[in-house]
C-alpha cells in the first residue's frame, strides 16, 4: 500500500500507471510513472539495433518490465518474480529517486546506505563537486 502522502505526491500520474522493472545496479525495483518510462523508451529507441551489445542491453534492461496501476484503495500488486528479485521478504522501503521511485526490502535498503556512508563523501565530491558553471552547478 502506498503511504497516504506519497499517493498524494503521486496524483498527476497515478490514471496513467506505471512500469515495474528490476533496477541495474542494486537489488531492488524501480517504479517509473509511465511519462518517465516513455520518455527513456524514446532515448532506447535511438540505439543501433544492428549492434549486438545495443540489443543485449535492451533485452537486459527490459528483462522482467511489468506494467502496474495503483488500485483504489492505493495499493501496488508487485508481481512474485520481481519480489524474489529485489529479496522482499516483509517490510520495505520506497525511495524516492529523483523522477522514479525504487522499492526495496527494509534490511537490504539499510544495508546498502551502510555501505554507501563510507565512501559518500568521495562520491558526492567526484559526482558534485566539479566546476560546472556553465550549468550553473558549483
Amino acid at each position: 500500500m502506498l503511504p497516504a502522502a506519497l499517493k498524494k505526491q503521486l496524483s498527476s500520474v497515478l490514471q496513467n500507471g506505471f512500469v515495474l522493472k528490476r533496477a541495474v545496479f542494486q537489488p531492488c525495483l524501480e517504479l517509473y510513472p509511465m511519462v518517465e518510462w516513455d520518455a527513456l523508451m524514446k532515448k532506447m529507441n535511438k540505439l543501433n539495433r544492428f549492434k549486438k551489445k545495443n540489443n543485449d542491453f535492451i533485452r537486459r534492461f527490459t528483462a522482467g518490465v511489468k506494467m502496474v496501476e495503483v488500485d483504489v484503495t492505493g495499493r501496488l500488486l508487485i508481481p512474485k518474480d520481481l519480489i524474489a528479485f529485489a529479496g522482499i521478504s516483509k517490510d520495505l522501503v520506497l525511495s524516492s529517486s529523483i523522477n522514479i521511485i525504487e522499492i526495496w526490502d527494509k534490511q537490504n535498503y539499510e544495508k546498502a546506505i551502510d555501505d554507501a556512508a563510507i565512501d559518500f563523501a568521495d562520491l558526492a565530491e567526484e559526482v558534485m563537486g566539479q566546476d560546472n558553471e556553465a550549468d550553473g552547478i558549483s
